[in-house]
């Protein structure tokens, strides 16, 4: 009980900082992201085993000329194309080899492609009309904590088979299709209660967060077992680090913020 009450604490206390930071400006949301950003680095680096200072500095020039001054769009485009595309390779490596490659051989690519493009495109999706509207990204993370929430509710109360044991043991095929539900739900009830895009493209970017998300979530995993550690830190109690929280929308993100893009071509 205990532990439910730190973890419970730890966790309102995250989701109203990101909330406050969302609707107090752009400027205290990209701070607010760009910490966590640097956090996340460092649990990551210490996951992979990498000691640099050069990805801080990487990560400090992309999320400022990219993430915040959207200095060029093509730029932007070509670097969505080839963040989608090395997650696409860890999905790939998650299902079908026993370790991820990138985390022994690549690691500056998994971090420039995979991790640093997660804050970047999360910053990017609020102002990509060109005007800052946090309720996109607002619903954007509700839907990831919908599918987080309730896939852990129906799998701990009604999982039986496993979604994929050698990497979470505790997943379960019921817990997805009861984060799916959830996530569904939660796009009904972002539409109604906001004049953000339309039911169609809520209900699209809820069933791409499940999958997407629920992949983040399992590669982040997999990173963890493959260094032996439970968790990606200490920061938040009950949860572990930051980058354990996050894992599921690093990976979403670059996805959301092309559909987005495609979308409004298509419009």
């Amino acid at each position: 009980m205990k532990e439910l009450i730190v973890r419970g604490i730890s966790g309102l206390l995250y989701i109203s900082i990101i909330i406050i930071a969302l609707f107090a400006s752009r400027e205290w949301f990209s701070l607010l992201f760009f910490l966590l950003g640097i956090i996340t680095i460092t649990e990551f680096q210490r996951l992979i085993r990498l000691k640099s200072y050069i990805s801080y500095l990487l990560f400090a020039a992309l999320f400022y000329f990219l993430g915040y001054k959207l200095i060029d769009q093509n730029a932007i485009t070509l670097y969505a194309i080839l963040s989608i595309f090395v997650n696409l390779f860890l999905l790939k490596d998650l299902l079908v080899v026993s370790k991820i490659p990138m985390f022994e051989k690549k690691k500056y690519i998994a971090l420039l492609f995979y991790l640093i493009p997660g804050f970047v495109f999360l910053s990017i999706i609020p102002n990509s009309s060109g005007k800052f509207n946090p309720l996109i990204i607002v619903g954007i993370f509700i839907l990831i904590w919908a599918n987080d929430s309730f896939a852990y509710i129906i799998g701990k109360n009604f999982g039986k088979k496993k979604l994929l044991e050698r990497i979470s043991p505790k997943k379960t095929i019921e817990g997805f299709f009861g984060g799916l539900a959830g996530t569904i739900l939660a796009g009904f009830l972002i539409f109604n209660y906001t004049e953000q895009l339309s039911l169609k493209i809520w209900l699209i970017m809820a069933v791409l967060v499940t999958f997407l998300g629920t992949s983040g979530d399992l590669i982040q995993s997999k990173f963890k077992r493959q260094a032996g550690v439970k968790d990606s830190g200490t920061l938040m109690p009950g949860h572990g680090g930051i980058y354990d929280r996050l894992d599921s929308i690093i990976f979403t993100s670059p996805f959301i913020y092309a559909f987005l893009e495609i979308i409004s071509y298509v419009s």
